[in-house]
């Protein structure tokens, strides 16, 4: 019988990324998947980041994940969406060629040492005494582990609809996971049920492009790795078209067989990102709603026509569709679906992601009640690292709200749960200005050398850029300007304001206006400065007054944090709380006040009854 250190268990994007970030870190890791051809497949829209997404991948990058060098390697479109805003809510977006981001996946999978991948479907956990001890296959094999990580997305119990037709799989085409799902409830956990679709396909050959509108990526186009240095393959544009009054009494004819709006779907969909008979229904005052016709990749026709999520019968799909601006002549080569899927409410974590009533099992990406490969890969990743250190008997990774937006959505999943599946905002950060996609690196980097998930080059690149920054500060610092005649007639020539009294040139840059590299025509020296540092020490300067204030409020928040809350602890014995605050302790058992102090209907009062109770007891 096999024995691992860590057994992945799914080899989806949250799989994918839980099984390097362990094997990475020396653990012996067993990754199991029902289809080894499925590996990294993007089910849904063919793409990669998006609004606070996008963050989510540059941390994934920041901490050795694979994302990010991934979606730069195999990517056709590239934008940086937010542009005209601030750069806390800037999001990078990719469209994907999506059989290249598989394939190069599965390489880098195949390549990775410490890594056996085995084509499998898991039908139960291994238990003793409260602790999972490996996995056993639908084929009778069985797998022994120290950890084991499932990132089961879609198949636990998965269930497809079209129109009022429905069958089991894990998406379309696979087969669903039902022994795993029968496995959990005999263990006690709690499941859910959810709900996502995707979008029809469409042959390419049958679309008239010249009546849509063309969307080019940037130029240039910005990686999502800081380990890439430029995006050198063949891109390519989107597309924008709108529905209409027609297209939208065309779904209305369709309700009474949209399994939607009959009854057959149970599980809570995705409410920011709803079905197109679901923006009809919700949005009657619409006139029309925009749709993205994305490509698949450079050697495929099909394309996926983003906003048309749809659960309608495939004749409605097909009506809805043609009557489209630019769409009139289409042809389908893969319906539009609905999925419905067992999950695990994820107040049954820590949140380190291991579960609360089995030792040693750990959750990552929809089995947690998520949406979104960047979701999924971000769990994956933490879980995985989280997996090998209790392999090393060492302690755990634990990102906070002020660290990561990682840290931002595991707190949220662990302390609040969840009623429908969960997506990433940046509006979900409250230090969302210090939370940036430009400094992922810069706040992570150092934390994942120092367990081992990242790698000397990587590191030795930080440490180099923050050695640039610091220079380039003290720079900016010790070049003072007095308002003399060659001075002011130097400004005068920039386009500046003049100056009354003596300035320094950070004191220049603090104006809106004003660049480094407009400083460079003072001090040559900043010609020498590259562009990712001087981005770094502008943004630090001009924001410096925000960043200080969040930077107090964040000192403030981690006195709470750092007051750990006892796992043993019975809150029926804590005077002043009532019954349904001891109920809601009882069941997510916080790991500090912090945490507790977010947990839904827990209240000031109660929080100091815990600091009372605490400090009696003698355990603050």
């Amino acid at each position: 019988m096999d024995a691992f250190d860590v057994i992945v268990i799914g080899a989806g994007h949250a799989g994918c990324e839980a099984a390097l970030a362990s094997s990475r870190m020396g653990a012996k890791t067993l990754l199991l998947t029902i289809n080894l051809d499925h590996i990294a497949f993007m089910s849904c829209n063919p793409a990669v980041g998006g609004l606070g997404k996008g963050h989510l991948v540059k941390e994934i990058d920041a901490l050795g994940g694979e994302m990010g060098k991934n979606i730069d390697a195999t990517g056709i479109q590239f934008k940086v969406l937010n542009t005209k805003k601030g750069p806390a809510v800037r999001s990078s977006r990719a469209q994907a060629d999506k059989m290249k981001y598989a394939l190069r996946m599965k390489k880098r999978l195949e390549e990775q040492d410490n890594l056996r991948i085995r084509q499998g479907t898991v039908e139960k956990l291994l238990v003793d005494r409260g602790e999972v001890e490996g996995v056993v296959t639908t084929w009778g094999e069985r797998f022994l582990s120290k950890t084991v990580i499932m990132t089961t997305g879609t198949f636990l119990g998965g269930l497809i609809h079209v129109g009022l037709e429905h069958f089991q799989a894990g998406r379309m085409g696979d087969l669903a996971s039902l022994g795993l799902s029968t496995c959990l409830k005999d263990l006690g956990f709690d499941l859910g049920r959810l709900k996502t679709g995707t979008c029809p396909r469409l042959d390419g050959r049958t679309i008239d492009f010249s009546k849509l509108e063309p969307q080019v990526s940037d130029n240039p186009p910005q990686p999502f790795s800081f380990m890439t240095e430029s995006i050198s393959g063949r891109l390519v544009p989107c597309y924008i078209t709108y529905t209409n009054e027609a297209t939208h009494e065309i779904i209305r004819s369709g309700l009474e067989r949209s399994p939607l709006y009959t009854g057959k779907i149970k599980g809570t969909g995705v409410r920011y990102c709803p079905s197109i008979e679901d923006k009809i229904v919700r949005f009657r005052e619409r006139s029309r709603h925009r749709i993205f016709i994305e490509p698949e990749g450079t050697d495929t026709y099909e394309y996926y026509p983003n906003g048309l999520a749809t659960s309608l019968p495939l004749d409605v799909q097909m009506g809805m569709l043609r009557s489209i601006n630019g769409l009139e002549n289409v042809e389908i080569t893969r319906p539009g679906y609905a999925i419905e899927y067992d999950f695990v409410y994820p107040t049954e974590l820590y949140p380190t992601l291991e579960t609360k009533k089995m030792k040693n099992l750990y959750f990552a990406g929809q089995v947690n009640g998520t949406t979104g490969y960047e979701e999924a890969g971000a769990q994956g990743l933490m879980a995985g690292i989280n997996a090998a250190l209790r392999v090393r008997g060492e302690e755990p990774f634990v990102l906070g709200r002020d660290e990561a937006y990682v840290g931002v959505m595991i707190d949220d999943l662990v302390t609040k749960g969840v009623d429908e599946p969960y997506r990433m905002f940046t509006s979900r950060a409250e230090h969302r200005l210090y939370l940036r996609e430009d400094n992922a690196d810069l706040r992570l980097t150092e934390k994942g050398y120092s367990i081992g998930v990242v790698d000397i080059n990587r590191y030795n690149r930080v440490v180099e850029k923050k050695r640039g920054i610091g220079e380039t500060l003290g720079m900016l610092r010790s070049v003072r300007l007095r308002p003399t005649k060659m001075t002011q007639e130097m400004l005068k020539s920039m386009g500046l304001e003049l100056i009354r009294n003596p300035v320094t040139l950070e004191d220049l840059l603090k104006k809106p206006e004003i660049t480094i590299k407009m400083l460079a025509r003072i001090d040559n020296r900043l010609e020498e400065v590259s562009e990712d540092i001087a981005y770094q020490v502008e943004l630090n300067v001009k924001y410096h007054g925000y960043t200080e204030r969040q930077q107090d409020m964040i000192e403030r928040t981690k006195k709470l944090e750092g007051k750990k809350i006892p796992l043993s602890t019975k809150y029926d014995e804590v005077s002043g709380l009532s019954r349904e605050v001891i109920e809601k302790l009882t069941r997510v058992k916080p790991i500090s006040l912090g945490q507790a102090s977010r947990i839904p209907g827990v209240t000031p009062a109660s929080i100091t009854a815990l600091l009372v109770h605490f400090k009696k007891t003698g355990t603050l």
